[in-house]
């Protein structure tokens, strides 16, 4: 694909200065937690890591994608707040956040700023 691209064409394809950044998130919940309480966490998962801090996120129970709730980036910062909140939750055997990634073509490098 050619890379001369218009402004307009980068912002629709999400590319160079219109790159969206993201990040994967793996769970493992206890093998004895009850459905009814892997219910509750998601649900405060999402209203008090995710919503709260303006992300959104796509996937099932135990391995998502987190993003920006509206177009752009998520900050080292938001990352660091769900990273925080999941430590604090006792749901959880471990978690597994990875580094900040391209939401529209994982396997390109991320844009320096």
């Amino acid at each position: 694909m050619a890379t001369n691209r218009s402004r307009r064409l980068r912002k629709k394809l999400c590319v160079d200065e219109f790159q969206e950044l993201g990040f994967e998130l793996n769970l493992n919940f206890k093998a004895d937690l009850a459905d009814e309480a892997i219910d509750g966490f998601l649900e405060a998962f999402l209203r008090d890591a995710m919503t709260a801090n303006g992300l959104g996120y796509v996937g099932g129970d135990d391995f998502g994608l987190v993003c920006l709730a509206k177009r752009g980036c998520v900050s080292e910062e938001q990352r660091a707040l769900v990273e925080a909140w999941l430590k604090g939750r006792s749901e959880l055997v471990d978690f597994t956040v990875s580094p900040l990634i391209d939401v529209w073509y994982p396997e390109n490098a991320i844009n320096p700023a």
